[in-house]
């Protein structure tokens, strides 16, 4: 059971979704052209999900912190910070290249969470779960991109929610607030900053 668990939680991580969501969202916003797609898309993946990743990585093999998934609340200081920095020198780009609002939209909504969970977590010292908010939030996203039929990926999202209570990772009420989160703030926020830019 804790090796399904471990699974949910390696291929469902944070970097995985932001690495492929703005791919996904990317291949939409661009009429579906290649090129444009991936240059897009890739821009966010990488300042956004490549990036901060290789900081985390890199930070738990000189023991920084307790590992990849950074578990303990107090470690997160420097990889919230270097991808909030990384993201925000994307969103930049973005903005002064001229991308589709989709790709401006899902930045900004990026940023804003990345706001929140710092307030979350330093403030309210509340070690919320990322790896729920973020996939909460690709879901809202693909729906709000592709339709209804994105819904279905609510089951890999519950998957890697329980997975965070079953290795101890994170409590019930953590996980169910980074649900809450990645449907209000990454969901609702990429929907609103849509709407205002269209």
């Amino acid at each position: 059971m804790l090796r399904f668990a471990r699974l949910a939680t390696e291929v469902l991580a944070p970097w995985v979704w932001v690495l492929t969501l703005p791919l996904a969202v990317a291949w939409a916003a661009t009429g579906h052209r290649p090129l444009p797609a991936l240059g897009w898309g890739l821009l966010i993946s990488v300042t956004g999900s490549l990036i901060p990743m290789a900081v985390i990585v890199r930070g738990a093999k000189r023991g920084k912190w307790d590992g990849h998934h950074v578990t303990n609340r107090a470690g997160r200081r420097v990889p919230l910070l270097v991808a909030g920095l990384s993201l925000g020198l994307g969103f930049a780009v973005l903005l002064a290249g001229g991308a589709p609002a989709q790709l401006i939209a899902l930045a900004a909504s990026m940023l804003a969470s990345l706001v929140v969970a710092v307030a979350i977590t330093f403030g309210a010292k509340f070690k919320i779960s990322l790896h729920a908010a973020v996939a909460s939030a690709a879901v809202v996203v693909l729906t709000l991109t592709y339709g209804p039929w994105a819904l279905l990926l609510a089951l890999p999202v519950a998957w890697v929610a329980w997975s965070r209570v079953a290795l101890r990772d994170h409590t019930t009420p953590e996980v169910l607030a980074g649900l809450l989160m990645g449907v209000v703030v990454g969901g609702g926020g990429y929907w609103a900053l849509l709407t205002a830019l269209t």
